[in-house]
């Protein structure tokens, strides 16, 4: 049965990826940016609702009412594919991501991913890949975007660890704009590089936006790194799940 409701979703996410994508395309095309913005947050929340309907897979979240009144740069653990769904649906519709060049080749998808106004970088950049978030994600944010990034940069299993990249604490030393750390257990149900969604309730907490106005971007960085891992140790650790295989 588990394979079956993830296959069913599977096929959701697929068909609404691709009718989202033609209508932002189109909104795109007609030069209706809100469009676009509010047709991406309609595709997120519409596979949450179906991942509690086929896979009986809901979410919990804690400290969202707290998020600031104008726009910041979210920072939030990456450990599935279901905070990428999550985000676009619950956040702010005005939304800059950052995420890896590679995407915007995909059929539909990423192309539909290129009018929203991302940060698309080279990973294997080094330093021009920063400066470009840096100097990108304060385009984005002058213009009243939130900024989101997953400072580990790739998908990491619950109960594991890997550094937190610096850019996005360097874009909020150069900007000043506060920061949003969120932190979630949804690997534990939708597991790194996993097909089958477990069910059960996902957790996903919001930290109050930090004050970044004179503060180094080491210092932004450990505070968030803190933050989050601190608050992953007091979340749910479901048995049977995929973190716990």
């Amino acid at each position: 049965m588990l394979l079956l409701r993830s296959l069913l979703y599977q096929l959701f996410l697929l068909l609404s990826s691709i009718l989202f994508s033609i209508a932002m395309l189109l909104a795109h095309w007609i030069r209706r940016p809100r469009w676009v913005s509010q047709l991406a947050r309609r595709w997120g929340l519409s596979n949450l609702a179906a991942l509690r309907l086929i896979c009986r897979l809901d979410y919990r979240l804690h400290g969202f009412e707290n998020l600031p009144d104008t726009n910041s740069i979210v920072l939030a653990k990456h450990q599935s594919a279901w905070e990428t769904i999550a985000l676009r649906g619950l956040l702010p519709s005005e939304q800059s991501w950052v995420l890896k060049q590679e995407l915007m080749r995909l059929p539909f998808f990423g192309w539909a991913m290129g009018c929203l106004q991302p940060i698309a970088i080279d990973r294997s950049a080094g330093r021009r890949a920063v400066v470009q978030l840096v100097r990108e994600g304060g385009q984005r944010l002058a213009a009243g975007r939130w900024v989101v990034i997953f400072p580990e940069g790739t998908r990491v299993a619950p109960g594991t660890r890997r550094p937190y990249a610096i850019g996005g604490a360097l874009l909020a030393e150069q900007t000043g704009y506060p920061v949003v750390p969120i932190a979630h257990n949804a690997g534990y149900f939708w597991g790194r590089r996993r097909f089958i969604k477990y069910p059960g309730t996902i957790d996903m907490v919001a930290g109050s936006a930090l004050d970044t106005q004179g503060q180094k971007a080491a210092e932004i960085n450990e505070r968030v790194e803190n933050w989050i891992e601190l608050t992953l140790d007091t979340l749910p650790k479901p048995n049977g799940s995929p973190g716990t295989q």
